[in-house]
């Protein structure tokens, strides 16, 4: 069916707070490139940059505010205090091997998926009244974005900074241990020092490449990506079929097969 002018408001708004989250994100990481162009903050500086992220954060909740449903109101706002609370979590680490990864999933719902599943459950809201569907469209969309990360953890191993967009290695290089990283770690235990010190001396983000790089750290993140788009297939494999629904299960292998 058509899709409503709300719908459409919704996926703008959703379009706005991702891009602004990108614009903070590069100033909090010192990021020179982004999609294979200077990010906001090279070219302008990071004071103006903060103001560019804010402004279209503004624009965003002023366009929510228009769609006039306090509900959807309720919804795309809990995004944005995710997007913040995973920031946080981005800046801590733990110690413990099992919470270490439950750390890692929690950041990535929080800084990915949730703005994906949010935003899934919005336009089932306005498209449906039916809880059941609104759920299935939250699930189908917090699957789909946490393997999204995912692969997008693996392609900072495995791409070349050109397909890429951005410089390579670069969660190493801001401390941070990602899926292949803890993956990799079960088979060199020796990395574990690392993590803590979030690869701060000299030659640790190249040790800890190259042993991500023999472990199995990419093939474990791959497949536990497939696992989270299988879990998505089967929760919007309970709508009834549809052109839309079969153009959603596509969408899971799109995001598997990405290299970019």
């Amino acid at each position: 069916r058509e899709v409503q002018a709300s719908q459409r408001s919704v996926a703008i708004i959703a379009e706005m707070i991702h891009t602004a989250s990108l614009v903070h994100d590069d100033v909090i990481d010192d990021a020179n490139s982004r999609r294979g162009k200077m990010t906001v903050n090279q070219i302008w500086g990071e004071r103006k940059a903060v103001l560019a992220g804010d402004f279209i954060l503004s624009a965003a909740s002023v366009a929510l505010a228009r769609i006039g449903n306090t509900t959807i109101i309720s919804v795309l706002t809990q995004v944005i205090e995710d997007l913040v609370r995973g920031e946080f979590l981005q800046l801590g680490s733990k110690e413990n091997e099992n919470e270490r990864f439950a750390h890692y999933l929690e950041k990535t719902f929080k800084k990915t998926a949730s703005l994906i599943a949010n935003s899934c459950k919005a336009v089932s809201i306005l498209g449906c009244p039916d809880p059941k569907v609104h759920e299935i469209a939250y699930q189908y969309g917090k699957n789909v974005g946490i393997a999204f990360q995912l692969i997008d953890d693996v392609l900072d191993f495995t791409s070349c900074a050109d397909r890429l967009g951005k410089p390579t290695a670069a969660d190493l290089k801001l401390g941070l241990a990602t899926g292949p990283v803890l993956f990799a770690c079960r088979q060199f235990p020796e990395m574990n020092a690392m993590i803590m010190r979030r690869f701060s001396k000299p030659g640790d983000v190249e040790r800890a490449r190259k042993y991500v790089l023999q472990s199995d750290g990419v093939q474990q993140t791959t497949y536990l990506a497939q696992r989270y788009c299988h879990e998505a297939t089967r929760e919007i494999s309970k709508l009834r079929p549809s052109p839309e629904r079969d153009a959603l299960i596509q969408l899971t292998e799109m995001v598997l097969m990405r290299d970019k």
